[in-house]
């Protein structure tokens, strides 16, 4: 899917640079979801937050039990809202 994340680069704080399927690319802060205080309050900590990898088409952390769907990051990297993704959704 043109949604999924297939490069991703550490720019500094909880910031990161996408790159998706369909060439698009920008700039995620990952602050606004971690502030909502989920399960995502553990990237708070930028080691834990530097140790990502992409899986299955999207930013994942501690062996894939943290991640944030496709359509999120790619709504908010691009600025495009998609079908699938509400403003700022976490999965």
């Amino acid at each position: 899917m043109y949604f999924d994340v297939i490069d991703a680069k550490y720019l500094r704080n909880h910031e990161m640079q996408l790159r998706f399927e369909d060439g698009s690319t920008g700039t995620v802060d990952f602050a606004k979801f971690i502030e909502k205080g989920t399960v995502l309050e553990e990237l708070a900590d930028l080691v834990v937050f530097k140790a990502f990898e992409i899986q299955f088409g999207t930013i994942v952390w501690n062996n894939g039990n943290i991640d944030i769907a496709p359509e999120a990051l790619y709504s908010e990297a691009t600025g495009r809202k998609t079908i699938y993704a509400k403003k700022s959704s976490v999965a």
